[in-house]
Order: C-alpha cells, then sequence, then structure tokens
C-alpha cells in the first residue's frame, strides 16, 4: 500500500464519510485517481464507496479495525512473523494484527498451518496466501466474522501448539490487558488454554484505551509486540513482568 493510500485511509477513519471530489481536493491529484484508489482500498475491506462518497467501515467491523494505523499494524505482523519457524503450527485470534500476521505467514516461504476461530482470517489467508488453516467451530459473530462460545472450547482442545497470537483492545496497568466484547475475550481464553506462549499483538493506541473484560494478565503472557510510541509507563510494567517486549519503528 502506496503513501497515498494510507492518508486515504487516515482522513476516511477521521471524517467517517467525505465526498470523492473533495478527497481528490485534499490530495491534489484528479478525481479518477481517488476513484482507482477507493477501489484498491474498498477490494481490501479497509473502506466502502457510497454514492460518490468514501465511508468509515462500521466500528464493529473487523475490516474497520484493520484500517486504523493500518502501517503501524503491517510492521508488527512482520515482526511476529518473524518468530514462527517453518513446519510449525501456530494458533492465531481475531485480533486486527493477528490478521495481518496470518497473511504475512502465508505469503511467506515457511510452510505454517495456521488455527484460528476468525472467518476472516480464513477468508484473508485464502485470498492472500497458501497456509493451511484449520478453523475451530463455534457460534458465528457476524460484525466481528469470529467464532465464540463453549464449541471453541472443545474444538481447540485437540491442539496444543507453542505459540498463540492475540489482539487486544485496552491495557490497565494494575493487572492486564481488557477486551471489550465478552464472547471474544472468552474463546481467546479457550484457545490460551491450548498453547505454551500468549504473544500479544498491539498498536501503541492500546495502551491508552480501556476494555470492559479483563483478558491476561501479566503474568500469563509471554510476549508483546507493539511500536515505538509505547507509553514509558507500559513498557516498565512489561518489563517487570519479565514480559519479552519486541518494538518495531
Amino acid at each position: 500500500m502506496n503513501e497515498r493510500h494510507t492518508k486515504i485511509i487516515d482522513i476516511v477513519n477521521k471524517e467517517a464519510k467525505i465526498e470523492v471530489n473533495a478527497l481528490a481536493e485534499m490530495l491534489g491529484v484528479s478525481s479518477v485517481t481517488v476513484r482507482k484508489d477507493l477501489d484498491q482500498l474498498e477490494d481490501k475491506g479497509l473502506l466502502t464507496r457510497s454514492h460518490g462518497y468514501a465511508v468509515k467501515c462500521n466500528e464493529d467491523d473487523i475490516n474497520n479495525r484493520l484500517s486504523v494505523r493500518y502501517e503501524t499494524k503491517v510492521r508488527i505482523a512482520k515482526a511476529a512473523a518473524a518468530m514462527v519457524s517453518s513446519g510449525e503450527t501456530v494458533m492465531i485470534e481475531s485480533g486486527s494484527s493477528c490478521a495481518l500476521l496470518a497473511g504475512e505467514l502465508s505469503r511467506g516461504d515457511k510452510d505454517v498451518t495456521i488455527i484460528t476461530n476468525s472467518a476472516f482470517i480464513a477468508g484473508y489467508v485464502r485470498e492472500n496466501g497458501s497456509s493451511r488453516v484449520i478453523l475451530l467451530g463455534g457460534e458465528y459473530q457476524k460484525k466481528s466474522q469470529v467464532m465464540v462460545g463453549p464449541l471453541v472450547r472443545i474444538c481447540a482442545r485437540e491442539f496444543h501448539v507453542d505459540k498463540l497470537f492475540v489482539g487486544t483492545d485496552g491495557f490497565d496497568p494494575k493487572f492486564g490487558f481488557s477486551g471489550s466484547d465478552m464472547m471474544r475475550t472468552e474463546a481467546m481464553k479457550f484457545l490460551a488454554e491450548s498453547a505454551r506462549n500468549v504473544i500479544l499483538l498491539t498498536d501503541s493506541s492500546k495502551f491508552n484505551q480501556f476494555g470492559v473484560v479483563m483478558q491476561l494478565r501479566f503474568e500469563e503472557l509471554a510476549g508483546v509486540v507493539t511500536d515505538s510510541e509505547i507509553p514509558a509507563e507500559a513498557k516498565a510494567i512489561l518489563d517487570q513482568y519479565h514480559i519479552q517486549t519486541t518494538i518495531v519503528e
């Protein structure tokens, strides 16, 4: 994705809805060029089109979460992909950075099997790569495109992996990380029961946000991959709990 695409995503996420001609004027390019850009971004699920407008995806939609700080999340995903060895089987849950990680692994030259409860990730890998994907069963959440409920636990128990990669919605310096949806957070915990190491992928903005459901205590985490804007206080807490922190620029 080029620099103009990144600017378009940032503008659309800020404005929620913006006319194509206004967007072209802001970027200093023709409306024809912007329409071509929007076609490409819509194909990637990073925004939607509506009668001459570019429109932000629904807040709960995984595509919307994928588009926010996209370039940073790509760098986080690349760093996480470097932690996976060829021939390895990993679990990946439903976060936006996690989806990008699945894409990185599936497009690379490593023979990796991905176990996930995310139907979005299964489709994303199918369209963007060739990794083997095992999709766990459960109740389907339409907006987030993820499987939740007790069937996820039953399916996950059939596997045991070294690494589970997860996303997050918030941070609390007193106990750890939190989620915004109880069912998705519960499903993540089911996956964690089958993994030796839980590695959290998040852009630094989440360290200034709070979820409503407890997700992971610090002592349950093996690693965190984030960007260089992580608050110093948060980094100190991760160090205190001996959590391996990988920071991308």
